[in-house]
């Protein structure tokens, strides 16, 4: 079949090396001029940057999805593990570092709280199980009905979808930061840990059990390492070619739109934004409505600051977090109340400070990250006050003068979201992995109203983050297969 895949993030990547695995003829079209979705790299002076996802988490997914080509990752780039992962800063003179060694951590909660460390051990044997469980089996399917999620395993751990992160994190520990280090990750899934299901402590096992990692090269280097695997099965990748219609004729996709020419397809797979890829349909065959988009729980967008310093940056680690301000007032800002927080949490990163390639000797590649709600307005001068406070605190927090370091900025904000990504209403990461947003109840990976158009990414299942969308775009992959009666014995 000619297969147009929209798109060309980690899930279309993923979607379309299986799909000409299979023997068809794909066809990947950006709308950009480079590859890799929002996992783009902006380098000015000599400094680099990756503008999207920065964190390596979960090696074991990206091991199968390359060993499923008969490849390691090593094969397309090299893996550094971080040591120490990362850093948190709860005020100044007040930081937790996270080691790469998962004794180290059990230690440091111990040195803080009488019996942490071992109710921490306790927790995080269930989050390994929760693993188990979920990296390596419910999120390989598609979505279809609730009987995908209750297998003995799940049942026996019923009570952890109705409970939460916080509450979990509430009950193993009195102090803040500790509580604060075992919610952060449920960020990554978009929600706040007290809508997060407690199951997602897998979560938690990825972060302190698996340790935070960098590729060589960035993340960027994936999304080429993917993409040269693609392109070795035949894959055909157009860039600058954004995808202005799809056409449909009695319930079949027919061919799409770019460039005001019809590119005649046999089937497509959307890992463009869903409720954007569905603005490029006729009307009468969408699926979901204004008012159901606008329903949806949505994980944050964010404020972004690439920065280059004339200097080392000192005493931080290449990822820091800042949670010297309430995490709760700012989370009721991203979900509850829209709007811009008054003292925001932020998150750091400086590759450099690993990759000494990314900035000139002697100077620093920053990136800096504040977790926003998705569609709110901006102006320059919020933009530039934002800039203004996080660096303050950063000098407060670390003891050293950076203003007058300042080579230059760039920011991207929630309009810079919609403009390059066509994200509805600039999130940043898709929908947050809430309990009513789970499995079959996220928009669906294949279209009920056409018959050969399907999705994948971080709109659809399993959810947000890098690993997941590699996993959608084999399920995805998968089902085309499946439907069409198409041997997918490789595709496991």
């Amino acid at each position: 079949m000619r297969i147009s895949v929209l798109g060309s993030g980690f899930s279309s990547l993923s979607a379309a090396c299986y799909l000409a695995q299979q023997g068809h003829q794909v066809s990947i079209y950006e709308k950009n001029g480079n590859l890799g979705g929002r996992a783009q790299q902006y380098k000015q002076d000599g400094f680099t940057f990756d503008m999207g996802p920065t964190w390596y988490w979960m090696p074991d997914v990206f091991e199968r999805f390359f060993q499923d080509f008969g490849h390691v990752p090593s094969d397309f780039y090299s893996l550094i593990k971080l040591s120490p992962g990362y850093q948190v800063f709860f005020g100044k003179g007040d930081v937790f570092t996270v080691s790469d060694d998962l004794n180290e951590i059990e230690q440091a909660f111990e040195s803080i709280e009488s019996g942490a460390g071992k109710r921490l051990k306790s927790f995080l044997a269930s989050a390994q199980s929760n693993y188990e469980i979920a990296i390596k089996d419910l999120v390989y399917r598609p979505g279809e009905h609730i009987f995908e999620l209750i297998t003995p395993k799940t049942a026996a751990k019923l009570g952890q979808f109705f409970s939460n992160i916080q509450a979990d994190a509430d009950r193993l520990f009195t102090d803040t930061r500790l509580r604060q280090i075992l919610t952060f990750p449920s960020l990554f899934l978009g929600a706040k840990p007290s809508d997060t299901p407690s199951f997602y402590s897998f979560m938690n096992w990825a972060d302190l059990g698996l340790g935070t990692w960098h590729p060589k090269g960035g993340m960027y280097a994936v999304v080429q390492g993917m993409a040269d695997l693609a392109e070795s099965l035949g894959v055909k990748l157009h860039t600058h070619a954004p995808v202005e219609g799809i056409g449909v004729i009695r319930g079949e996709v027919n061919h799409i739109v770019v460039h005001g020419q019809e590119i005649a397809t046999d089937l497509v797979v959307s890992g463009a934004d869903y409720a954007h890829t569905e603005q490029l349909l006729p009307l009468a065959y969408r699926q979901y409505s204004d008012k159901y988009w606008n329903s949806r729980t949505w994980a944050p967008s964010a404020l972004l600051f690439y920065v280059g310093f004339s200097e080392k940056v000192n005493d931080v680690a290449h990822h820091a977090l800042f949670f010297d301000t309430d995490f709760k007032k700012h989370a009721h800002t991203i979900y509850d109340d829209p709007s811009w927080p008054e003292e925001p949490l932020f998150y750091t990163s400086f590759p450099s400070k690993t990759e000494t390639t990314w900035a000139p000797e002697g100077q620093e590649a920053a990136t800096f990250l504040i977790p926003l709600a998705p569609g709110l307005d901006e102006a320059p001068e919020v933009i530039e006050e934002y800039f203004k406070l996080i660096l303050t605190r950063l000098e407060f927090l670390t003891g050293q003068e950076l203003k007058s370091k300042v080579l230059f900025k760039k920011h991207f904000c929630v309009a810079d979201f919609v403009s390059e990504y066509n994200s509805f209403k600039g999130n940043a990461y898709g929908l947050a992995n809430t309990l009513k947003q789970t499995a079959l109840l996220k928009p669906s990976i294949k279209s009920k109203k056409i018959s050969n158009l399907y999705y994948t990414g971080q709109l659809t299942i399993p959810g947000p983050g890098v690993p997941p969308s590699l996993i959608s775009g084999q399920v995805v992959a998968k089902e085309i297969c499946k439907e069409f009666k198409i041997n997918h014995k490789h595709i496991k």
